[in-house]
């Protein structure tokens, strides 16, 4: 009974967890692909809108969660090994199964505003004061003024979207057939079950695991660094993956560039303005680490001809973030 109860169970919500964001996942795609069609906008952009700050969801409430409860590095700690995550893990993941094919708007404008985030979110971090007159020159913290700017650019950034959807029109390929017949409340419900789908089963199988790796004695930190990074981070795996072998690789690249966004700008922005966050020179490593695997992921579509993500540039993702991993680790 006992192994039955500390073992067997939550194995059950891994499984089952796994099962609910597969099928979720796959309604959301195919929810927010008609959803792209009926407004007349490309799937880039309601893939840096709805399913990006939708599958960010589980990172919003960790870390506002967090904050409250007085774990504030925790919260920024989600938010900065989350990002790198998606990145490194995620999309060198999906690369690794199909090539993924990356419109021109992306790299020239989506990255690099992904950069300038992850570059911004560590400089309000550190906190230099340039215009305090005080002798520290950094402060280590993210103050309530910090996260009103974090707030800030990501409104600009959602006037940047707004912009960019009155430029593109839908786009011919690589969306589901659209049925007249479907109405609004119909497509919205579908995108919202196969959401609620997503998260559920990405908070069952954090669940599940933090459970397995306690009974079998990982430390808390290591649970914390790879189970629950990882955990909030399963509505991106899920969504990309399936986007992608559904030939649907905005979705599946805007999905990531988005949630990095969103996480760094309003996650951050709101977590901050709630409760100042500590900002301690480790978290200056890992910001770091951010900001060299957004640099690595434009680097890496430049350098190609055809812009796109090769399984070559898949393997050298997953392998870079194995070694951040193990030095994490020791």
């Amino acid at each position: 009974m006992k192994l039955f109860v500390e073992v067997i169970v939550p194995l059950l919500f891994l499984i089952v967890g796994f099962g609910m964001l597969v099928k979720g996942a796959d309604i959301f795609v195919e929810g927010s692909s008609r959803i792209a069609k009926k407004l007349g906008v490309s799937q880039l952009f309601i893939a840096l809108t709805i399913v990006a700050m939708g599958t960010s969801i589980p990172e919003t409430a960790v870390s506002l969660f967090a904050a409250l409860k007085g774990n504030e590095e925790l919260a920024l700690g989600n938010i900065v090994g989350t990002n790198i995550l998606n990145i490194m893990l995620i999309l060198g993941f999906t690369a690794m199964l199909t090539p993924l094919a990356v419109s021109k708007s992306t790299v020239k404008y989506e990255m690099p505003i992904m950069i300038f985030t992850a570059i911004a979110f560590s400089f309000l971090g550190l906190g230099i004061n340039l215009f305090t007159g005080e002798k520290k020159i950094v402060d280590g913290m993210f103050t309530r003024a910090d996260g009103i700017i974090l707030l800030a650019l990501f409104g600009l950034y959602l006037i940047y979207l707004f912009r960019l959807a009155r430029k593109t029109k839908s786009e011919e390929e690589g969306l589901v057939p659209y049925e007249n017949k479907i109405s609004w409340p119909l497509l919205i419900l579908i995108s919202v079950a196969g959401l609620a789908l997503v998260i559920v089963g990405s908070d069952m199988v954090v669940k599940g695991a933090s459970r397995i790796a306690e009974e079998i004695g990982i430390s808390q930190r290591i649970i914390g660094l790879t189970v629950v990074a990882f955990g909030t981070s399963l509505p991106e795996l899920a969504t990309s993956v399936t986007a992608a072998i559904k030939n649907r690789h905005d979705l599946a690249v805007g999905n990531i560039v988005g949630s990095n966004i969103y996480n760094m700008l309003f996650i951050g922005g709101i977590t901050s303005v709630i409760k100042p966050v500590p900002y301690s020179a480790s978290f200056m490593v890992d910001s770091l680490v951010c900001v060299g695997a957004s640099v690595l992921l434009l680097l890496l579509l430049v350098l190609n001809r055809k812009k796109m993500l090769t399984r070559f540039s898949g393997a050298t993702m997953l392998c870079l973030y194995s070694v951040y991993l193990v030095s994490l680790c020791l």
